[in-house]
């Protein structure tokens, strides 16, 4: 195996060790990533190398590092057969919830950023969102459609609480009288409430909930940043009970850890007041395999051939194929053990009935730029009565 020589005679690292370059010597406490690999377009790496000596030292805390980002625009459009939308805003890159199986891990590649570590800690707020997401709905050439938020990265995560970028866009859809539907782990939504309620009477906005398991010892090692399974449930049920639509959503459903808690979740998300329910599969594209299977390995070593024999088994022997229509879901005979498993469960419970459309016909847009820096007419008349003096 080739090596990469030390010119100090130290213990050669291994070639194939280099990706795992910034590798923590002990897991960061509170985050599921053990390690923060550099992004697949850097030309250079870094290695942890063995200094010679015995004593191993402490890693400081990972703290959270907030920066701001100045987008030219903020609605992202797609034509992927397998979303319900056409569009979606995401207020942040990167997300300190910290979730290790986040299909948004390898978007941090495209910054110059790890998603391992840096995923979780390293994050991007764009506090101008609001003011770019009116300018781009008040444009001629907009149509309105559903916007979705939260696909990518949650718009309910901790620094929302500082940041207010959420709360902010949703300002400017209520007033435009455009449809969102938004999907979160966080319990910070219920501060909105008071606006998603007023959108949900004029048929404006739905809400997923996602809760991956009952277990919080499971969920803590999985989402360390995340509320317990019993707060995501509260929210349901504030929610449902303010009259917003709300469905609970069992994604990812991970193969021999929380795939036997099917019915019981969507039983629980039916009890605190869920309307709907809908699900997806472990995904793991680009980096997100190698950081999943060394979570799993230091988190469930008993189970980590058992989940990932699942997972290659739903995909042709890799660990994820970006297939239209097999990508969410995966295929073979287990793929549809599960689809059938959350089918029948859904129907008991009353989850799978059709949800009426998000209204598009009220959508009024805002007024333009132009429109905005234009003179009131009393204040053209005021200013012709004082030229007139002159």
């Amino acid at each position: 195996m080739p090596v990469h020589e030390d010119p100090f005679g130290l213990p050669p690292l291994p070639a194939d060790a280099a990706p795992d370059c910034g590798a923590q010597v002990a897991p960061a406490p509170g985050r599921a990533a053990q390690s923060n690999p550099t992004g697949r377009y850097e030309p250079m790496i870094r290695a942890a190398a063995h200094d010679g000596w015995d004593i191993e030292e402490t890693m400081p805390p990972l703290r959270t590092q907030v920066s701001h980002e100045r987008p030219r625009s903020v609605i992202t459009y797609n034509r992927s057969p397998d979303l319900p939308f056409d569009r979606s805003i995401n207020p942040y890159r990167g997300c300190e919830h910290g979730c290790i199986y986040c299909f948004a891990r390898p978007t941090h590649a495209y910054l110059g950023l790890s998603p391992g570590l840096d995923f979780e800690t390293q994050l991007i707020a764009r506090p101008e969102a609001p003011q770019v997401l009116a300018r781009e709905l008040s444009a001629r050439s907009y149509r309105c459609a559903p916007i979705a938020i939260g696909t990518n990265t949650d718009p309910y995560q901790p620094i929302e609480q500082t940041e207010g970028v959420m709360r902010a866009c949703l300002e400017v859809l209520r007033a435009a009288k455009h449809p969102v539907a938004i999907v979160t782990k966080g319990t910070l939504i219920e501060r909105d409430i008071d606006i998603l309620s007023d959108m949900a009477r004029e048929g404006l906005c739905r809400v997923g909930i996602s809760v991956t398991t009952l277990d919080r010892h499971i969920a803590r090692k999985m989402e360390p940043r995340v509320p317990p399974p019993a707060r995501r449930l509260q929210v349901i049920k504030r929610l449902s009970e303010a009259g917003i639509p709300v469905r609970i959503m069992t994604s990812p459903v991970v193969p021999g850890l929380t795939d036997h808690e099917i019915e019981a979740l969507l039983a629980a998300g039916k009890e605190a007041g869920a309307d709907a329910a809908s699900w997806i599969m472990l995904r793991l594209p680009l980096e997100v395999a190698p950081l999943f299977e060394e979570w799993l390995s230091a988190a469930f070593p008993d189970r980590a051939a058992r989940v990932m024999s699942h997972v290659r088994a739903m995909h042709g022997g890799d660990t994820y194929r970006s297939d239209w229509h097999k990508r969410m879901r995966g295929e073979g005979p287990y793929a549809d053990v599960i689809a059938g498993r959350f089918k029948l469960a859904a129907r008991k419970l009353g989850l799978d009935a059709p949800q009426p459309k998000l209204r598009c016909d009220l959508f009024v847009p805002p007024a333009s730029d132009a429109a905005r820096k234009k003179k009131p007419p009393a204040q053209e008349a005021q200013a012709d009565r004082q030229l007139s003096l002159f």
